[in-house]
């Protein structure tokens, strides 16, 4: 799988690379984290990759000091009984890294773009960023109720009860607005989470989309785009100056919401994850 560069589409108007991937890393908070050296090792009892990876924020270019890096953080993993995974983005300062998990023998997956938009540029057909009011019939709140956590469980989840407990500490370890519209039943029909990072005086705030989850019967009928749509209004309300949010690049479907949405690819990121070591056996 290979990482194909974007330069320049992250818009003037919005933080670089470096700061996007701040952004990302304090939306989804992990329960455990512990920084050493300019790599931040997260973990969350397994709930996502996201949360139980190290994000290398300084990937550093001596080759042997990565190396030991390496072997550090696999030994905090393996403690913890989880993989070793490394959430690499796509950029040049991350070349020698690369080099080394290559010659680790670390897999690569779940591509995932992040996508970005600015309210007033060149947004798709069906944005309401400026529309002013909220989306008609969709609830919003400051917090996930559990008919949202049960719907987006059901759709994106990996586990069971406990899980999930862990999933609801990392939702709530950010500010956020939580989006359900219901069908025409009354029942949950899709979901959507906008996370609020650096809500607050100091630069411009940003908000991130998460959690975006239809009911399998009830898409194709809009209901994905009303929860968007509500939530880019609802920030455009609190002056939010853009957003980001992130999509497998395998999520044609998804792809495709967002860019009727005005969102458009800024940069890309991958796992990389440690392959298990066979053990020698023999009688």
């Amino acid at each position: 799988m290979n990482l194909h560069p974007h330069p320049g589409m992250i818009p003037e108007s919005l933080p670089g690379l470096e700061t996007l991937e701040t952004l990302v890393d304090s939306a989804w908070p992990a329960a455990e984290r512990v920084e050493s050296g300019g790599w931040v090792l997260r973990a969350a009892s397994g709930v996502t990759q996201r949360a139980n990876s190290v994000w290398p924020r300084d990937p550093g270019e001596d080759p042997h000091l990565q190396f030991a890096a390496v072997r550090e953080a696999r030994l905090w993993y393996r403690s913890r009984r989880l993989p070793l995974i490394f959430q690499i983005f796509d950029d040049p300062r991350h070349a020698a890294l690369n080099a080394v998990l290559d010659a680790e023998g670390f897999t690569r997956q779940s591509e995932t773009l992040v996508l970005v938009h600015v309210p007033g540029a060149e947004s798709g057909p069906e944005s309401r960023a400026d529309s002013g009011g909220p989306e008609p019939a969709v609830e919003i709140s400051a917090g996930p109720s559990a008919e949202w956590l049960e719907l987006w469980w059901s759709v994106d989840g990996r586990g069971g009860a406990d899980e999930l407990a862990v999933a609801r500490r990392i939702l709530e370890g950010c500010p956020s607005l939580y989006a359900l519209v219901r069908d025409d039943g009354g029942a949950p029909a899709a979901v959507a989470r906008l996370a609020l990072p650096n809500a607050g005086p100091s630069g411009p705030a940003l908000g991130g989309l998460y959690c975006v989850a239809t009911r399998p019967d009830a898409r194709r009928r809009g209901y994905g785009g009303r929860v968007v749509r509500a939530l880019l209004d609802e920030g455009g309300a609190c002056g939010l100056a853009g957003y980001w949010l992130l999509v497998m690049a395998s999520n044609a479907g998804g792809r495709e919401l967002y860019a009727r949405a005005g969102f458009r690819e800024a940069c890309r990121y991958l796992y990389r994850q440690d392959r298990p070591k066979r053990h020698l056996t023999g009688c």
